[in-house]
């Protein structure tokens, strides 16, 4: 498995398991080898440099460029020389450019990354997070003209008693926020910025007709720098990401979309748009491999909330305040069945829940949901978390000639904490690296 850190923070994973890093407050997201796409988060903790001004991401440039700059001018100082010395009229050349108006107006066309970023830019907020704990910095996608904008969970989990929430809008407006409502198992949250009026809003797409090779945009704030764009392609569907929590006794799961479209802290909640600049997904995590412990490096493994599941949770939070999940009301761990055979098997089973009404029991392994196959626990519920309260699902337990498929009715739950499972026995051989955000756990 694979874990990744949050884009500010998250959790989720498919096939290969790719483990987020998340951040949050007690409790919050943390992960194995993903990192949360990306909500940076700064804690007190003794000097502090100015915020919004990351040292190591600023200054190289700025330095390489000047010296860039002072070897050019050099050649540039020798060769005028040249030419003057030479030149019998005394006349120096006179340096213009001539606009490329073809290649811009083609360059702005839908279908461009150059348009798919002016159009997401429009529709992505800054937003950062002060409070007791610290304070985290992440993005969030407008969803009206007044002020409603969609992010993660892990960006604003520690707003609460004496934290602040500040949304800076494409136009530069700094506004305060509130926040409608979160959905802790899906890792996303809705804020309302206040007195807000006028905003862009974002042009939602279709998450179920992205196929691997697509080209796709993200928007945000990595390490702070406003109005960044990257590009790249989605990789993967149907990631099960997977993410610990702060003791390393349980791993949070859902289920994502892979890009090797770079995400850094920050970008968390951020908008992952096509070529169309219609959202597609919310970036929420990144693998980073095994560097947390000192080993190599991954780069590439970036992870987002499919733009469909977000739909019906963001929809909800802004009716209700709150989300629902469907539950099969079955528990294990990430304790593989056994060394020749995937599945997640069954521990206990919820007397009177759906998976007990359908015929499951305790001590059966669940091979697929639907059409999709179950690796392991982490899927399992990734997989469950891919449906909605009540819709009716195929559930194959077993494998070969003994499989058996049942239809299991999912039932519902208000999703107010993260859906988690034990890695083994309840217990956790090793800690998970977190997402990175609250509690200094940045990646």
């Amino acid at each position: 498995m694979t874990t990744p850190f949050a884009a500010h923070q998250s959790p989720y994973a498919s096939g290969q398991h790719h483990q987020p890093w998340v951040h949050g407050p007690a409790g919050g997201y943390a992960t194995t080898s993903h990192t949360a796409a990306h909500a940076t988060a700064h804690h007190p903790a003794g000097p502090q440099s100015a915020p919004g001004r990351p040292r190591g991401g600023v200054t190289k440039p700025i330095i390489a460029t000047a010296l860039l700059a002072g070897l050019l001018g050099g050649a540039v100082g020798v060769g005028g020389s040249a030419l003057l010395n030479n030149d019998s009229s005394g006349s120096v050349p006179v340096l213009s450019s001539q606009p490329d108006t073809a290649n811009n107006a083609a360059d702005v066309a839908p279908g461009s990354v150059t348009y798919a970023a002016q159009v997401a830019s429009k529709s992505t907020a800054d937003i950062k997070v002060a409070g007791a704990q610290g304070s985290a910095v992440g993005s969030g996608i407008v969803l009206s003209p007044d002020g409603y904008v969609l992010t993660n969970n892990h960006v604003v989990a520690m707003a609460g008693s004496g934290s602040t929430i500040q949304a800076t809008t494409s136009d530069g407006k700094t506004y305060g926020a509130e926040v409608t409502g979160t959905s802790p198992s899906y890792d996303l949250a809705v804020i309302k910025l206040d007195g807000a009026s006028g905003l862009t809003p974002a042009a939602l797409g279709d998450s179920d007709g992205l196929q691997v090779g697509d080209q796709v945009v993200a928007v945000g704030s990595p390490e702070n720098l406003s109005n960044t764009v990257t590009s790249g392609i989605v990789s993967a569907l149907s990631r099960t990401v997977t993410a610990a929590d702060e003791s390393g006794s349980g791993v949070t799961v859902y289920n994502g979309l892979q890009t090797d479209t770079p995400i850094n802290p920050g970008n968390s909640g951020g908008p992952l748009v096509n070529l169309k600049g219609q959202v597609v997904g919310v970036n929420s995590a990144v693998d980073t491999g095994q560097a947390a412990s000192g080993g190599v490096q991954a780069y590439g493994l970036g992870f987002a909330i499919p733009v469909n599941t977000a739909k019906r949770i963001g929809n909800e939070l802004l009716q209700d305040g709150q989300a629902t999940k469907p539950v099969l009301g079955v528990s294990g761990s990430l304790a593989a069945t056994n060394d020749s055979e995937d599945g997640a098997q069954i521990s206990a089973v919820q007397s009177g829940g759906a998976a007990d009404q359908a015929g499951i029991s305790e001590g059966d392994v669940i091979t697929k949901i639907g059409d999709t196959p179950i690796s392991n626990y982490a899927d399992l519920m990734a997989q469950v978390l891919t449906h909605t309260p009540g819709e009716t699902v195929p559930v194959t337990v077993g494998s070969g000639s003994d499989a058996r498929t049942v239809q299991v009715t999912l039932d519902s739950a208000v999703d107010k904490q993260q859906t988690t499972i034990a890695e083994s026995d309840g217990q956790s051989n090793q800690p998970r690296s977190p997402f990175g955000g609250f509690g200094g756990l940045v990646p």
